[in-house]
């Protein structure tokens, strides 16, 4: 696609973005990612595309603007908003309990010690809201407590496959929230922000309120509203060459093939579609969606929410004493001194260095995906790659998200 006429009207210098497509070329030179796709859209305008490398490097394919992405926790955001459609609606209150739809998280007892024993218990105080688990703040979930990794063997598949996480207990969604419903919560709810446990939770809420399988509720919400043709919880056989190879590092550091398009977890619908991490997508796919939010909630004359639910998405939850926890084993007390959490979404809280502006909200995947929207620039970037654990703890493991940012904001001329 010939996008020159457009970096007029974008505010984009095409002599500034060419240095970012050179800084991604040196990452597949020197065999550190297979390949490479960014979008980069402002003003309504799309300014940059690049395909770089390779969706199958053994086989010599290159990478394409269609191919398709194991999106990961990008997922997340995409369940939030389906969420917020039911809160539009009256279906689902906010601040209500979720104990009407999951009665197995009905009636908690909690921790003592997030890192004792799970038997040295008190009641909770009150119940789980919808609030709650849009925040990540249910009380249970990826992070540091002795829960840890009990709940992260229960990742469903195929991620978990991706993430090679040990023990993985493979459970039907009723059966999973069941041992889910089995723990005490590790803190009282609304106090400690505790990763993609919710985010699957809100998976079944969406199946038990709508009555209908979570593909079918997002495609009627979500994917066939916004024109996302390429975004399921499956890649079927005929799409599946349009799907990367997802690598893995060796220990030589060199690129070893973890999930291909031949024998993919993504063949078959799975068994518990996760809504934490378990769709496919496309750039373009993903790009639509990040631009209806851009939008405040509507796109090409379709709307999916309203302004006010956008800014309510995109406000910052966290409380001081919330901004100061490392949730992460590996993150540091500083995860959340410039940026806060809204509704499925981080949300920068203070600009650093050269990158994006104070309201850009996203949040990435750890198989190499991200996006950004940033309000204040009218922009959107997004940046796929499929390689395992490119992004822990929602920070990039290598230079390239560094760059991919700095080198986006860096070519802005108006």
């Amino acid at each position: 696609m010939n996008i020159t006429s457009n970096f007029h009207r974008s505010g984009f210098s095409q002599e500034r973005l060419g240095r970012l497509s050179k800084a991604l070329e040196g990452y597949v030179e020197r065999d550190e990612f297979a390949g490479i796709i960014t979008l980069i859209h402002r003003h309504g305008e799309l300014a940059h595309v690049d395909t770089i490398g390779w969706q199958d490097k053994e086989a010599r394919l290159p990478i394409q603007r269609d191919t398709i992405v194991r999106l990961a926790s990008m997922t997340k955001p995409i369940i939030a908003v389906a969420a917020l459609t039911l809160v539009e609606e009256g279906k689902i209150h906010l601040f209500d309990p979720v104990d009407k739809w999951l009665p197995e998280l009905a009636n908690r007892m909690v921790m003592r010690d997030p890192n004792g024993s799970p038997e040295n218990v008190y009641p909770s105080p009150r119940a789980i809201t919808l609030h709650d688990l849009l925040t990540y703040r249910p009380g249970i979930g990826w992070g540091k407590s002795s829960l840890g990794s009990s709940l992260l063997a229960l990742a469903a598949a195929p991620i978990a496959n991706a993430l090679q996480i040990p023990n993985a207990e493979h459970l039907a969604p009723d059966a999973w929230i069941a041992r889910i419903g089995e723990f005490p919560l590790a803190y009282e709810p609304g106090t400690r922000w505790l990763y993609h446990t919710a985010s699957d939770i809100l998976g079944i809420l969406l199946t038990r309120v709508t009555g209908k399988p979570l593909e079918v509720a997002l495609r009627e919400r979500i994917f066939e509203p916004l024109g996302m043709v390429d975004t399921s919880f499956v890649v079927p056989p005929e799409k599946r060459n349009r799907l990367a190879v997802l690598y893995k590092p060796t220990p030589e550091g060199r690129l070893a093939v973890l999930d291909h398009p031949q024998t993919t977890g993504w063949a078959e619908p799975p068994l518990f579609a996760s809504g934490g991490a378990g769709l496919v997508s496309t750039a373009d796919d993903y790009l639509r969606f990040a631009r209806m939010l851009l939008g405040k909630g509507a796109l090409d004359g379709v709307r999916v929410l309203s302004r006010k639910t956008v800014e309510a998405m995109t406000t910052d939850y966290l409380t001081p004493e919330q901004h100061t926890h490392a949730t992460f084993a590996l993150s540091t007390n500083e995860m959340w001194a410039n940026r806060g959490f809204g509704y499925g979404v981080q949300v920068v809280t203070k600009q650093t260095g050269l990158g994006p502006s104070v309201g850009t909200f996203g949040w990435p995947g750890g198989l190499g995906t991200a996006w950004y929207v940033d309000p204040r620039e009218d922009l959107v970037a997004l940046i796929l790659l499929q390689y395992q654990n490119a992004i822990v703890a929602a920070d990039w493991r290598n230079k390239i998200g560094d760059d991919f940012l700095t080198l986006t904001y860096q070519a802005i001329n108006d």
